[in-house]
């Protein structure tokens, strides 16, 4: 099944707002109200199919709030508000854009095939508010991971919000007040709770003794949960008074089919720290709360540390009116529900993890309940000496699930910060990244897949391509005809055919796909003379010159040409796979680098169609075309370029090869490409022009030994391909300062290009490794790679250009190319990587 394609499909939508609210419980809805009834544009997101949160599943001591909250609910119902309900905003990024997932027919049992599955959002907000709650921290003790043993607070919403019961009896552990209000929800509900386990010598608060009381609970201070039993399901538990920490023999028993725990709360800070934001440990809480924000954003509610519900109210809009006033927009502060009259609650007491008792057979104390990590398995990778967080998430792999850790990470990191002896500020946390929670691949993708996936860019002469029958390939999103078989023939008989006929008489190929580049402004030749190697200052006006840019660390970028056309202008082409990365190229350096620079880059690839002319009858084509005048080596020298026009097209001739033949290129606007591809095909009839595609201009390209994107990979040199004498000595230009470092001055033992012909008959295998001795036990030296490959009819045999290490040791002796893949080894002679005309004469005669 995972090989077969997603069935179903994906959107995508961007929005923008004033508000951002994230989360819709008592602090986002007081929030998002306020921003409502102000005008502004307001978004408000939450993972759950209704509004509301926490009241959803009300204590019966916040009437009034909730009263409140509804009708804040219903001042959401305005055209200034957009509501994403089912919608889970997972990644904070810079300058306030916020990814969000909405599933929109996942609950659907027959969803309609016309609807996407979901919808990935791009939300850009001025001002952001964070409401999205907290977490129940569970406590970490023998047999906690024993199914019915359940957080405190999902019980009371299974019981509150759905009118579930998760068990008909039931024994909390608990360390602090709140967990007590699961207990009337339970007994509501038909449950009973037999006791509470709170590890506080002092016991509960008495409005939290009263819940207990009312249930018939017993409650058991200064004690611990030190193991659990049952086969499918808990039935029983042990429990041990505590000693400084440190349970003793077990003196109580209980039976109960669900065990309640409770270790306090996390504030859900993920969003906030994705943003940059800063935390800080609070004490109180035991917990890492917001503390210093970074983007336009504000916490509240339980997020911000904030738990009972009339405060996360009051907290909520006072986020909202600040969110208005940061932007100018005045409202009425509202008026907000009465806390109600609260006893004093006794202080939560932070309880990290609990032994085993006494006499107890030893169980397992889990962590990450995902991932099956241990507390002895924290205290085994302290003592390994992993004592940073990071590594101890790596060795361990605490929070490396799909909850990243939500509910194990603040209870890992505090036994990390026992064992190191330091508190648990000063070990950190993990760092929070995008995604909040798992999203499908399939959303990322959304409608760019399959033919989709990238834009088919097609070259102004695509129909008649079509219409010849060519055989295409994928150039980065260009067609490219690969060949144009004629009837009866095979791709090799194709490919031969045009090559042939290109040596032998004339060839057209399509190059509108180079990427050009119109570069111009008073600064233009010293732009250009610092970007390539090579000088580009002293080119003459009418001339064309072969030049190679590096990277900053040396590296051979891209090749290509620099015509210039104007005392202040220059027309630039760059290779088809390049040519939006040269473009970012020249942007960036004259944009951040040389800013003082008067230029301006304006790409122009889609502007022009191009057309490649090449065989020893060019010329003769162009004569016909233009006079002989026109194309003569005084009016057109190797390398030169002008205008000519014809039937009303302007087209600029550049005189340069790619094909080691007598060689032009015709550059036109888009619109006459078709006109003027029909003209060269009308007139060079009688010469009988033959249009060539990709596979033809890749084996004239290797007979002639001229480098391409196969060998210019990233991870080479100018030297490498002998071009050490065209890099300017005595000026700067971007990665000349890199080619001083000791790898990259020459001294350094690299790979070098050379030729490779087959001594067997068999192709060289395309990307195949180059050594001396194929029977040679692995793992073998590798001396080089074949990069670029192709049989030559001209040289009679396949042909290869690839790199090899200590070049004239090797030439004119026997290497073996080697293919895993393929299970293919030819023995290949090493020669001069040109194979055609290697004095260089036909492109000038």
């Amino acid at each position: 099944a995972g090989r077969m394609p997603d069935p179903d499909h994906y959107a995508k939508r961007t929005a923008y707002c004033d508000v951002l609210v994230v989360g819709s419980g008592p602090a986002g809805l007081a929030a998002a109200s306020v921003a409502a009834k102000s005008g502004a544009r307001v978004i408000v997101v939450d993972e759950n199919a209704e509004l509301g949160g926490s009241s959803l599943y009300p204590r019966p001591d916040a009437a009034t709030a909730n009263a409140w909250l509804a009708a804040a609910r219903q001042a959401l119902d305005a055209p200034n508000v957009r509501v994403l309900r089912r919608t889970t905003a997972f990644g904070y990024y810079d300058h306030n854009l916020m990814l969000a997932i909405e599933r929109l027919t996942d609950h659907l049992p027959n969803p309609p095939a016309s609807m996407p599955r979901q919808r990935l959002w791009s939300i850009r907000a001025k001002r952001v508010i964070l409401a999205t709650g907290a977490i129940e921290r569970p406590l970490v003790f023998p047999g906690n991971d024993r199914p019915g043993v359940m957080l405190a607070s999902a019980a009371e919403r299974y019981a509150r919000q759905f009118a579930v019961l998760p068990g008909r009896r039931a024994v909390l552990f608990t360390n602090n007040d709140g967990a007590y209000g699961c207990i009337p929800a339970l007994t509501d509900t038909g449950g009973s709770v037999a006791a509470v386990i709170d590890t506080r010598a002092g016991g509960p608060g008495k409005a939290a003794a009263a819940l207990a009381a009312a249930a018939g609970a017993q409650v058991v201070t200064g004690a611990a949960v030190v193991a659990t039993y049952g086969h499918r399901g808990v039935k029983s538990i042990d429990v041990a008074t505590l000693s400084n920490g440190a349970p003793g023999p077990v003196d109580k028993q209980f039976d109960c089919d669900l065990l309640l725990s409770s270790g306090g709360w996390n504030p859900t800070v993920h969003l906030f720290s994705q943003s940059q934001g800063k935390l800080r440990f609070d004490d109180k809480l035991a917990a890492f709360v917001p503390a210093t924000s970074w983007q336009a954003e504000q916490s509240a509610g339980a997020a911000n540390g904030t738990f009972e519900t009339a405060d996360c109210i009051a907290e909520g809009a006072a986020a909202g009116l600040a969110a208005l006033a940061a932007l100018g927009i005045k409202t009425d502060a509202p008026t907000l529900p009465a806390a109600a009259p609260r006893e004093a609650e006794n202080a939560l007491e932070a309880v990290w993890t609990i032994p085993s008792g006494e006499g107890v057979r030893h169980q397992k104390a889990f962590v990450d309940l995902q991932n099956d990590v241990t507390a002895n398995d924290v205290g085994l990778a302290a003592r390994e000496g992993y004592v940073s967080v990071e590594h101890v998430k790596r060795y361990t792999t605490l929070g490396m699930g799909t909850d990243q850790g939500r509910t194990s990470n603040v209870n890992g990191l505090a036994i990390l910060a026992a064992h190191r002896g330091d508190p648990i500020p000063a070990v950190g946390t993990t760092t929070f990244r995008p995604p909040f929670t798992p999203v499908t691949i399939g959303a990322f993708a959304g409608f760019e897949r399959g033919a989709h996936l990238v834009p088919v860019r097609c070259t102004p002469m695509h129909d008649w391509h079509v219409a010849a029958g060519a055989v295409f390939t994928d150039a980065v999103p260009w067609k490219r005809p690969k060949y144009y078989p004629k009837a009866g023939e095979s791709a090799d008989d194709a490919i031969n055919r045009e090559s042939k006929a290109v040596r032998a008489g004339v060839g057209m190929v399509d190059v509108s796909t180079l990427g050009k580049i119109d570069v111009r402004g008073r600064d233009a030749a010293e732009f250009l003379h610092r970007i390539y190697a090579n000088r580009i200052r002293n080119l003459k006006i009418g001339m064309c010159r072969y030049g190679i840019m590096l990277r900053e660390d040396g590296f051979v970028f891209d090749d290509g040409t620099a015509s210039r056309i104007g005392e202040n202008e220059f027309y630039v082409t760059a290779s088809t796979g390049k040519a939006a990365a040269v473009l970012q190229h020249l942007e960036f350096y004259a944009q951040t680098v040389w800013p003082e620079l008067h230029v301006h880059i304006t790409s122009v690839t889609d502007q022009y169609a191009g057309i490649a002319l090449a065989g020893p009858k060019s010329r003769d084509v162009l004569a016909d075309m233009f006079g002989a005048a026109e194309v003569s080596n005084e009016a057109l020298p190797f390398m030169g370029t002008r205008m000519v026009a014809i039937d009303g097209m302007p087209v600029r001739l550049i005189r340069m090869t790619f094909s080691g033949e007598r060689a032009f290129e015709l550059h036109t606007p888009a619109r006459f490409g078709p006109k003027l591809w029909q003209k060269l095909l009308d007139v060079g009839a009688s010469r009988a022009i033959t249009p060539y595609g990709t596979e033809a201009m890749n084996t004239l390209r290797i007979e002639k030994g001229h480098v391409a994107g196969l060998e210019i990979d990233g991870r080479t040199l100018a030297s490498d391909f002998d071009f050490e004498r065209m890099l300017k000595p005595d000026d700067d230009f971007v990665g000349k300062k890199s080619l001083a470092r000791p790898a990259l001055d020459g001294t350094a033992m690299r790979k070098k290009l050379v030729g490779l012909k087959s001594l067997n008959g068999k192709p060289v295998p395309r990307g195949g490794q180059i050594v001396a001795d194929p029977a040679a036990p692995r793992p073998m030296e590798m001396l080089g790679h074949v990069t670029s490959t192709c049989y030559s009819p001209h040289v009679g045999a396949s042909i290869s250009l690839g790199l090899v290490v200590d070049r004239e040791a090797w030439l004119g002796k026997t290497l073996y190319a080697v293919c895993e893949m393929t299970f293919s080894t030819v023995p290949v002679e090493v020669t001069d990587a040109v194979f055609i005309d290697p004095e260089g004469g036909r492109p000038r005669g």
